[in-house]
């Protein structure tokens, strides 16, 4: 790494703190010289509610920060990083399709990140770039507040064996659920994630839901925008009121899964959650800080129902 980018780093790590933020003093304009920048990196970007609940957060800390969402194209994420180091940026958000090409522009990974190929956070330590993989924890983290509980000894069905499935079997597996049933199309498919849950997790067939506790669904079935909006992952007469069901996706807020669980008298929640304490979980690797989770929650509600 070039003395540049070197003396960028040093000032973007958390040990070094963050100025009082000076928005509200007429006398210094904000944003100026001393603001910290961070940014979400993706392709496509303008749709992320990541710059809400990161600003609600530094505004609410009264932190000298800001937060900004940049395209960046397959092709330019080599550029990109390259810019990261020279500009100095405090840290980065990373998003699809980035998630696994940006691994090979860092200086190195966490081991969850590795396990995963995957990196969603990077942050600077002792003046290196450092990628990272916060989705699973986030998820456990979001349904133990939706649960009121531990997921400890409890049993789990995820549904899907994508990206995001990987990583929340992962993270319920070191949660130490008692079970994990892996639903998929293809078997070899779900071999592979079973794999990151072993020794608590098996490949299963969807009505195996009715012994399950935990549903979680892990595809973008019943997601806006997408072919398969309108629809859910699993039949409605398979749910009932001992489930408690968690739908990753928050657009729309009530996706059809979650109207069919609420119908039957379970327990669900969106993945509202999940993208909080995602947020979350950056801002405190990024500042050192515990984050105000009320006033990400309040931002982000408030813009999910525009």
């Amino acid at each position: 790494m070039d003395s540049q980018a070197r003396s960028q780093s040093e000032l973007a790590t958390p040990e070094k703190g963050f100025k009082a933020n000076h928005r509200s003093m007429a006398a210094v304009p904000w944003p100026n010289g001393g603001t910290k920048v961070f940014a979400v990196v993706g392709n496509p970007i303008d749709h992320s509610l990541s710059p809400v609940l990161l600003n609600a957060a530094f505004t609410a800390m009264k932190l000298d920060a800001v937060y900004v969402a940049l395209r960046v194209t397959r092709q330019d994420i080599r550029n990109a990083v390259l810019g990261i180091r020279s500009m100095g940026l405090a840290g980065v958000s990373v998003t699809m399709p980035h998630k696994e090409s940006i691994i090979g522009q860092l200086d190195r990974v966490t081991d969850r990140a590795a396990i995963l190929n995957s990196v969603n956070c990077v942050f600077w330590e002792d003046g290196h770039l450092v990628g990272d993989s916060t989705d699973g924890p986030a998820l456990v983290a979001s349904l133990e507040a939706e649960l009121g509980d531990s997921v400890v000894d409890k049993s789990v069905m995820v549904i899907g064996t994508g990206g995001a499935a990987r990583a929340i079997v992962l993270a319920l597996a070191e949660a130490a659920v008692r079970e994990i049933v892996v639903v998929g199309r293809r078997e070899d498919a779900v071999a592979r994630v079973v794999e990151l849950g072993s020794p608590v997790s098996r490949g299963g067939r969807m009505d195996e839901v009715r012994e399950i506790e935990i549903l979680v669904n892990a595809t973008s079935v019943g997601m806006s925008g997408t072919g398969g909006e309108g629809r859910t992952p699993i039949p409605s007469e398979l749910l009932c009121a001992r489930h408690f069901v968690y739908d990753i996706i928050y657009h729309p807020p009530i996706t059809p899964l979650v109207k069919d669980a609420l119908a039957s008298g379970a327990r669900a929640s969106n993945g509202l959650g999940m993208l909080v304490h995602q947020a979350a979980r950056a801002f405190s690797i990024w500042t050192g800080q515990e984050p105000p989770l009320n006033a990400m929650f309040d931002a982000a509600r408030s813009f999910n129902r525009r």
